[in-house]
This record gives structure tokens, C-alpha cells and sequence, in this order.
């Protein structure tokens, strides 16, 4: 089996079908991962080109590790030092990749919508792999399969998104996977950094971030994202760790335990203190380790191979 759909663009296009062929099959990747060979050559005669338009360590590395554990050649393009910098333009850019004879092509990009128009003008399979304040699918991906290896079924479990939800394209794959898997979703931040009508994706608002802990099974601590921030939106980042971030002393008061997560970078004493980011808590290491499996799964399905993966 494969997926609905031809291009990974959001999670928006998927349905609930696809979402467990993905986790299905990252749980068979998993496995390889597991051995003391952690490669497959399930995609030898396939070639990925991976192309950052904007700055990345964690998602770029995480795919360029799942596509050559695949046995898939990997083509890595950075618009810094590129001829993106003497005007290029996009399409051009990928024409000129694709001419390379790539069979896909994982884009981050700060246009949001940049992955929809690429998909619009070539043929190869598209993975987007965040696109400005939009979407991160495959982010998206690995959180809820994370969250459903250490809970079981996502079904009417409370999942809390904490932080800079205006500005995070993690939240609003996030929300839109939640919801596909039956989960009840709060986000909680300052009045400033939640967008206004965000209800009616059918999500509930909270602005005291204990109360929203106090709720929650899942607390996904989104990062503060001043690259974005335009204009101020909060008096000091001192100010915002005292009223909205994450610490020890707020889990303590909690009569039961919540997983902890994060999709990182983390801003340690901002919107989390490094004892709970560390805590026993904490599955932000295992959401890194998902992230490879997951990816794995989205490029082999993607990919069109029906090899078994064993």
C-alpha cells in the first residue's frame, strides 16, 4: 500500500488511512534501525535531493540520515552560497536540480505555500519539510507517534501545545494530526502569540499555562520563534519564563505525571528549564530517534517502491 496522495505538502491532505500506513511502516523501520546494519536498499536507484531555503540542523539531518538509510543517493542544496543569492528564482532552482535526474525533492522554504506551487510546476515528489508559518508535516508525523508509542491510542486523549502557536507551523500540523486521530487539543501562551478564530479548528484556548498542565496527558512545548516576531508581542524573555514556561516546581504541584515533549531547538530557562526538559518525564530524545523512522516511512511511500520491509 501506498498513500492518497503524491506529495507530502501538509497534513491537511492526508487522512486517517495514510497516517497509519506512515506509522505502520516507521514501525517496521524502526526495527531496522535496531540492528547492527541500519540500512535497507529499498530506494538504491533513487536519488533525493534535499533543498533548505532556510537554516536547519535537526530536520536536515534527521532526512538525510532516513534517505540514506534507504540506500538512496542524497543531493544536499543550501541557498546560502547558491545562485539563489544572485537572483535565481525558485523555479528555476529545481528545474535545474531536476535536470540531475532527482526523484525528490524535501524543501524548506520561509514563502509559506512555496511546496504547493513547487508541486504545481514538476513532476518529482514533493516533501515539505516546513514551509514559513504554515506547515511541518512530518514533524507533525513523529510527535503523534511518539505520543501514541508512550500513551497507546491518541483517541480522546488531552494533548497540550504550549508556547508561540502564531508563529509555529509545528502547532498547526500538529492540530490538524491531533484531530484526524481523535485527540482533544488545548494550546495555551500569551493572549499575543495565540492566533485570534484559532477555535474553530477545533481546538480549545487556555492562557494560564498551569491550568492547561493541570488538563493535559501530553504537554508539547513549542519554541519561541523571535525570527518571526515582527514587532514586540511580550515585555522580556525573562518575563515570558515566568509566566508561561515550563518548569519543575509546576510539574511537582501536578498530582500526576505528563509526558513531556519538544520539537526543538530548545531555548533552555525560556519556554523550558533544563529539569524538565531532562526529567524522566521528557521523551523530547525519543521524538529524535521517531524523526528518522517516520521520515523513512513518508519517503519510502512516497517513493512508490513495494519492496517488503522486513
Amino acid at each position: 500500500m501506498g498513500l492518497s496522495v503524491k506529495h507530502l505538502l501538509g497534513i491537511k491532505e492526508l487522512n486517517v488511512q495514510d497516517i497509519e500506513q506512515i506509522f505502520k511502516t516507521a514501525d517496521n523501520f524502526k526495527q531496522v534501525l535496531q540492528r547492527p546494519i541500519k540500512k535497507v536498499p529499498t530506494l538504491r536507484d533513487t536519488t533525493v535531493a534535499n533543498i533548505f531555503f532556510e537554516n536547519s540542523t535537526r530536520t536536515r539531518l534527521s532526512f538525510e540520515l532516513a534517505e540514506k538509510r534507504l540506500g538512496a543517493d542524497v543531493v544536499n542544496f543550501s541557498a546560502s552560497g547558491s545562485s539563489v543569492s544572485k537572483g535565481e528564482t525558485l523555479i528555476d532552482t529545481v528545474n535545474n536540480i531536476l535536470a540531475m535526474k532527482v526523484d525528490m525533492v524535501v524543501m524548506r522554504h520561509s514563502a509559506s505555500g512555496a511546496p504547493w506551487f513547487l508541486a504545481n510546476h514538476i513532476d518529482a515528489s514533493i516533501v515539505n519539510a516546513g514551509d514559513g508559518t504554515n506547515e511541518h508535516p512530518t514533524q507533525a508525523l513523529l510527535d503523534a507517534y511518539s505520543m501514541r508509542e508512550k500513551l497507546g491510542s491518541l483517541k480522546g486523549r488531552r494533548i497540550a501545545l504550549l508556547g508561540d502557536i502564531m508563529h509555529s507551523r509545528v502547532a498547526l500540523s500538529n492540530i490538524y494530526c491531533l484531530n484526524k486521530l481523535g485527540a482533544e487539543v488545548t494550546v495555551s501562551g500569551p493572549p499575543t502569540l495565540i492566533p485570534k478564530h484559532i477555535e474553530s479548528l477545533g481546538v480549545r484556548v487556555e492562557y494560564d499555562v498551569k491550568k492547561a498542565l493541570e488538563w493535559c496527558d501530553v504537554a508539547n512545548v513549542l519554541r519561541i520563534q523571535l525570527e518571526r516576531q515582527h514587532k514586540p508581542l511580550f515585555s522580556t524573555l525573562r518575563e515570558y519564563a515566568m509566566y508561561y514556561g515550563v518548569n519543575k516546581s509546576m510539574l511537582d504541584s501536578i498530582e500526576r505525571d505528563i509526558v513531556i515533549m519538544h520539537p526543538g531547538p530548545i531555548n533552555r530557562g525560556v519556554e523550558i528549564n533544563s529539569d524538565v526538559a531532562d526529567s524522566k518525564q521528557s521523551i523530547i530524545l525519543g521524538q529524535v530517534e521517531n524523526g528518522v523512522a517516520i521520515r523513512m516511512a513518508v519517503i519510502y511511500l512516497l517513493s512508490g517502491k513495494r519492496e517488503v520491509v522486513e
